[in-house]
């Protein structure tokens, strides 16, 4: 997981045990307890984007999803 501005520290995928390249940025935040302005940040390999996906939008997160290098629209995949 990254935060949202920062630096990347990996580009792994944040799939568990997954090892490859994060080609795709989730930007989420659970607002049961966080406010708009904390924001996480999740990589995904090809494999796993939909997975995680998924996950984070059957929890009703919001959630931008973007190509990993690009810069997140304001609105992108939102839920």
């Amino acid at each position: 997981m990254i935060g949202l501005g920062a630096p990347l520290q990996s580009s792994t995928c944040s799939r568990a045990d997954c090892k490859n390249a994060g080609r795709w940025r989730l930007d989420w935040r659970n607002p049961r307890i966080h406010s708009t302005d904390r924001v996480k940040t999740w990589l995904a390999c090809d494999e796993h984007v939909e997975y995680l996906r998924d996950f984070l939008a059957a929890r009703d997160f919001p959630l931008i999803v973007s190509e990993l290098g690009t810069t997140p629209s304001p609105r992108g995949d939102e839920q």
